[in-house]
């Protein structure tokens, strides 16, 4: 059942793409209405704690926040629903900037689609404190 959900198939999805760099393939994940709370909440990635809402803000998102890094995505657990096309799962995204710092930070991530397997909602759950930062090794190279 699970390699069916289509939450599980774009979430997997999105996974490949970010991990790519690929903006593009990531937005075509996306519904046109789509909703990304990344984290939920008033955060300096949402700041009216309202989410990014539609293709054209996700784009823009994309390009302030995920364009300028390199991001790798772990997967620990992943709960298709059987009744929805909704899945979540445990992650634990590192975040490398370009100035070399290092953030990771473990949280649960839910998306849901559409029937047509566009994402319409993306929602993690973590928070700034619980981010972890790992200053670039100076003495590296």
């Amino acid at each position: 059942m699970s390699s069916e959900n289509l939450a599980m198939i774009a979430s997997r999805n999105s996974w490949k793409a970010v991990q790519a760099k690929d903006k593009q393939a990531w937005l075509d994940l996306m519904a046109e209405d789509v909703c990304l709370e990344d984290p939920i909440g008033v955060a300096l990635t949402n700041p009216d704690g309202k989410g990014v809402r539609g293709k054209e803000a996700v784009s823009a998102f994309y390009d302030k926040n995920m364009a300028p890094a390199t991001i790798q995505v772990e997967a620990h657990e992943s709960h298709p629903s059987s009744a929805t096309n909704e899945a979540g799962h445990v992650l634990t995204l590192t975040t490398t900037l370009p100035n070399g710092v290092v953030s990771r930070v473990r949280g649960v991530f839910t998306y849901r689609t559409n029937d047509a397997g566009k994402i319409t909602n993306l929602r993690g759950y973590w928070t700034m404190e619980a981010m972890e930062f790992q200053q670039p090794d100076e003495n590296a190279g």
